[in-house]
């Protein structure tokens, strides 16, 4: 119970909390980022990889969960870490000459995270639920079992340029967000010092850069036709046409089955 109470009623808990969630939170989307990836294969190659993750279940969700817990914990220790800096300011020339010292990166933090939020919630809806096309349309078969053609959602998804363009965006402002926060994550827990806080900045952007340029070219790939959807059974007028008694999506459905 007292380390609970350090954790979270302490500024240096609040630190640790959203250092240790930040650590996971990069972790995730730079795995996410490999498995997205395989779009240049074959389409059989992510396809067997989404199928893989949703072969696990309640596993999946369980896992779901705890990084929804993560985000849930960064942004409230981020939140309170502010209100008490403010707090402890005091006068208004601190706050001034610290906000001339402090990077971009650092002081935008608190507006790329709130787009970031916004970009998580549209991506769940994107690619998880897929509540952005309505009725799951795209399915093929993989050994003999009919798996969600994920390829063909993502090169589909990403051939509207409003999609592209927010997702270009959304990743810049992760991509600076996280730029700040790998180096501050270290800070937040005592293990950066003097000595190597310039070769941890520049790891840290480096880090960034590449992360930003691996999903950019993902979009870029799908948008611009690079990557091509090859489900032979797809058709994209049937996007168009479906509606809750579309006999294009009927069809579709009674051949597969």
């Amino acid at each position: 119970m007292n380390i609970l109470n350090a954790l979270f009623k302490t500024s240096l808990g609040k630190k640790v909390i959203m250092a240790v969630t930040g650590l996971v939170l990069v972790g995730f989307v730079i795995g996410h980022l490999v498995g997205n990836l395989q779009v240049f294969s074959a389409p059989e190659k992510i396809n067997a990889y989404a199928q893989l993750l949703q072969s696990m279940g309640p596993a999946l969700w369980a896992v779901r969960a705890f990084l929804l817990l993560m985000v849930a914990l960064h942004i409230w220790s981020a939140v309170a870490l502010v209100i008490e800096n403010k707090a402890a300011r005091g006068k208004k020339g601190y706050a001034d000459q610290k906000t001339l010292r402090a990077s971009f990166a650092s002081r935008t933090m608190k507006w790329s995270g709130l787009i970031v939020l916004a970009f998580i919630i549209y991506h769940i809806l994107h690619f998880t639920t897929k509540q952005a096309y309505g009725p799951e349309l795209f399915w093929v078969d993989l050994d003999g079992v009919r798996v969600l053609d994920v390829h063909t959602l993502m090169v589909l998804g990403f051939q509207d340029p409003l999609v592209s363009l927010f997702y270009i965006v959304a990743i810049a402002l992760l991509s600076l967000h996280m730029s700040h926060g790998i180096s501050s994550m270290f800070q937040s827990i005592g293990l950066r010092t003097r000595t190597w806080a310039g070769p941890l900045n520049k790891v840290a952007i480096a880090i960034c850069i590449l992360y930003f340029l691996g999903n950019a070219a993902i979009v870029g790939a799908c948008y611009f036709g690079f990557v091509e959807i090859r489900n032979e059974n797809f058709q994209a007028s049937a996007v168009e046409l479906c509606t809750p008694n579309c006999q294009v999506c009927e069809t579709r459905l009674a051949a597969n089955n």
